[in-house]
């Protein structure tokens, strides 16, 4: 029998044409990760709930502040090699956008506070983000992600994260 595959909720903020990403260094160079964790599964956590979670943990953002829900916008899977382990890693990843208004962008903490290495949390422009090496592998659709206009319709699927088109660093 296969394991499930893992969940992973995340999210795209967004103000004034900026993203928000996490910065980490790594031997082979920087990796932007957009704030999010993994679904705690066996406590019966919904993905709304532990994006909330989540981004409380990592940047002190209360998504229940929010004007507007955050949305569920792309949809992507994972099977990758991963430096160090034999077996492929795994994740299913629901990537929702939210816009933030300036007040919620100025709480938002400068490092990962739910990590030992407190990695920087950086704001960038939407075009420079996407040509940087993000874990997930968005930034093809990271424009369409930034439009209020684009929201509608349903998540959409993205292209699988695979040893083909993506590395760890």
């Amino acid at each position: 029998m296969t394991a499930p595959i893992p969940v992973r909720v995340c999210a795209v903020l967004v103000h004034d044409g900026r993203v928000c990403l996490i910065r980490r260094q790594r031997s082979a160079g920087p990796q932007h990760s957009l704030p999010g964790g993994v679904v705690e599964d066996q406590d019966g956590e919904e993905p709304a709930d532990a994006l909330r979670r989540e981004l409380l943990e990592e940047l002190g953002l209360d998504l229940a502040v929010l004007p507007a829900p955050p949305v569920l916008r792309f949809v992507q899977g994972q099977e990758t090699d991963r430096p160090g382990e034999s077996v492929p890693f795994r994740r299913r990843h629901l990537v929702y956008v939210a816009h933030l208004p300036d007040h919620l962008v100025q709480a938002v903490a400068a490092a990962e506070q739910d990590a030992p290495d407190e990695a920087p949390v950086v704001w960038l422009p939407v075009a420079d983000a996407a040509g940087l090496h993000l874990y997930p592998d968005v930034g093809a659709v990271l424009d369409q992600a930034v439009r209020p206009d684009t929201v509608a319709g349903g998540p959409v699927l993205l292209p699988a994260m695979t040893g083909a088109s993506y590395r760890w660093r």
